[in-house]
């Protein structure tokens, strides 16, 4: 079935490189300017099919703000992409690498690629986005201008890549969560994963009880992430990601939490994700 999901960034950008991979080739991507934007419109049924969004980096670490953004949603995590990120020096069709002064990017890619870069005489130009980047190198034609993107976005705008790979750190992953109007209620089959938010109080050792049970329970915890709870006096929230083999002692499991912690909220259950070229 054709989807229609929403992204951050433009066609071309490694959001775009996500859905595909999930989705597959034919899916239609809708750009958006911002995460917030990707929520909004992907928990709306009558606009689109949900929505991918970058939620950690391998250097980088967890994405904050998105995972409030992911809180307050009325989303449901189904799936998720672990991509390897691939940096490239994109130049207009038969553009040689002697006639280049200009490189435009965003500043992140950039800096990802500042070995290679810092090699050469060339004046670096900071954009929005990568794949907007390549676009405007297809559309005014530069001879002397070059742009950092994806192997995609070179393939979509018809742009020769000059240097592969040209970033500095080559285990370079982000993971994408893939999400669907919670209304719609998806089961994935053969789900192997959870993402969870709670609270707790204040009580002593309440923190090591929860990851206890956890253990005890007989799943692996395989991210835990801190946020403030927004108007609170340093009190946490708390994201979870957890793996198990049988839905029936997850079942069990996620009460015996809901018990213990406050404001519980499961995101989905859906099958792990595995690394995949960008």
């Amino acid at each position: 079935m054709h989807k229609k999901v929403t992204i951050q960034g433009y066609e071309g950008s490694f959001h775009q490189v996500a859905a595909r991979q999930f989705f597959g080739k034919n899916v239609t991507v809708i750009p958006c300017a911002t995460f917030r934007e990707v929520v909004q419109i992907g928990e709306d049924a009558k606009q689109s099919d949900g929505g991918v969004m970058a939620i950690e980096n391998s250097i980088a670490g967890s994405i904050l703000p998105n995972y409030n953004l992911l809180q307050k949603s009325k989303l449901q995590v189904i799936g998720e992409v672990f991509l390897s990120i691939s940096q490239n020096l994109l130049v207009y069709p038969g553009v040689k690498l002697e006639e280049i002064k200009e490189v435009h990017s965003h500043p992140m890619a950039i800096l990802q690629c500042l070995d290679y870069l810092e090699n050469q005489d060339w004046k670096l130009v900071e954009t929005d986005d990568t794949a907007l980047s390549a676009k405007h190198l297809r559309e005014r034609k530069s001879k002397h201008t070059a742009a950092i993107a994806s192997k995609f976005a070179a393939q979509l705008y018809d742009l020769d890549v000059i240097g592969p790979d040209i970033h500095t750190l080559k285990n370079n992953i982000t993971r994408f969560l893939i999400m669907v109007p919670a209304k719609q209620k998806v089961e994935v089959e053969d789900a192997d994963k959870a993402s969870i938010y709670f609270q707790t109080d204040h009580s002593k050792g309440i923190l090591s009880k929860v990851l206890a049970k956890i253990a005890q329970g007989g799943a692996n915890l395989s991210k835990l992430q801190s946020m403030p709870i927004p108007g609170s006096t340093f009190k946490y929230g708390f994201y979870a990601d957890i793996e198990f083999e049988q839905k029936k002692q997850l079942d069990k499991l996620l009460a015996e939490l809901k018990l213990m912690t406050k404001n519980f909220k499961l995101f989905g259950l859906y099958k792990k994700g595995k690394v995949v070229k960008g």
